[in-house]
This record gives C-alpha cells, structure tokens and sequence, in this order.
C-alpha cells in the first residue's frame, strides 16, 4: 500500500512539472520552435516546391519511386518530381560557393537521411549536385537510364514486346 502512495505522489509531481513546463514554453513563445535534436535541414535556393513541405517530407521517396516506375516502365519522362529538379532546387554550397556532393554531410539529403540512418542509393547513379554529369561507375556498368549505350536493358516505350506486356497486363491480350 505504501508504494502505491508513493508512485501516485511521483506521477502527480511529474505531471505538474510538465505541466509548469509546458506553460512556460508557451509563454515565451518557444512552444512552435524546432527542438536542438532534430535535423535542420538548409533552405531550398529554388522557388515553391512541387508540394507543401509537410507533405513532402512524409512522402518523397514514394513519389520518387512513382516517378522512377514511370520513367522507366512507362518511359513517361517529366520535370515533376524529378530527381533533377530537386537537386537543383536544394542545392547547397560551401565556403567557396561550390555546390557540396552527397560526400559532404551539408548536403541537403544528408541532413536528414543521417538522422534517421537511412541510407540513399539514388545517388549511386544520379549526380548529388546541379550541373553534375550521371555518375561514370554507373554508367558503365550498363545502367538502365543510359541512352548513349542504344537501347537501355528495360527497352523502350514503342518496343513490341512492351507494348504487348502492358496490353496483357491491362487484360487486352491473351
């Protein structure tokens, strides 16, 4: 019974003290201010977004996935939510007014995906910086988005045998 008395004593102190905690910070003004622990990513040099930030935040990668799917099944290639774009919209640059690559933890990506731990591997193909050619290593090894190399290894919109796939998908043939 005593230590029941002394938790339910415990818990009201530390939901007043929250609670004097939670007044002051509203008080000052400091209750919508971004904690020191999270990322701060740096400010995009671009105009508006393709969408809300918020938004943007929660859902990039699937709309980058989305855009890649379609670029390079469908071979429906637009400037919305290219990777392109992003890149040259946040963009960073260092001391001598160079833009940074993903090598360098400013780097707009970084700053959050080293945070959560998650590793990119957009880059092990794409340029990390606006004006950077596709990545060489990449390139030779036959990737995908190649076009100098003739017909890429997913084939090419027009070609019969996807146009056939997408028609048997979409139920029309047998």
């Amino acid at each position: 019974m005593k230590i029941v008395l002394i938790m339910q004593r415990l818990i009201l102190t530390l939901l007043g003290v929250s609670f004097v905690g939670v007044s002051l910070l509203a008080f000052t003004g400091q209750a919508s201010a971004q904690p020191a622990w999270m990322p701060k990513p740096p400010k995009a040099i671009g105009g508006q977004c393709d969408l809300d930030p918020k938004i943007m935040r929660k859902t990039h990668m699937n709309l980058l996935d989305h855009k890649r799917d379609q670029t390079m099944h469908d071979g429906i290639r637009t400037k919305k939510f290219s990777l392109k774009n992003c890149i040259a919209c946040h963009a960073v640059k260092d001391e001598s007014n160079k833009f940074v690559t993903i090598k360098d933890e400013r780097h707009f990506c970084r700053s959050c995906h080293d945070y959560v731990a998650v590793r990119m591997d957009c880059f092990d193909c794409h340029a990390s910086r606006p004006g950077d050619a596709m990545n060489k290593a990449a390139k030779a090894a036959g990737n995908p988005h190649d076009k100098s190399a003739g017909v890429s290894s997913m084939g090419k919109a027009g070609d019969t045998t996807v146009v056939t796939l997408r028609k048997f998908i979409a139920g029309e043939a047998k």
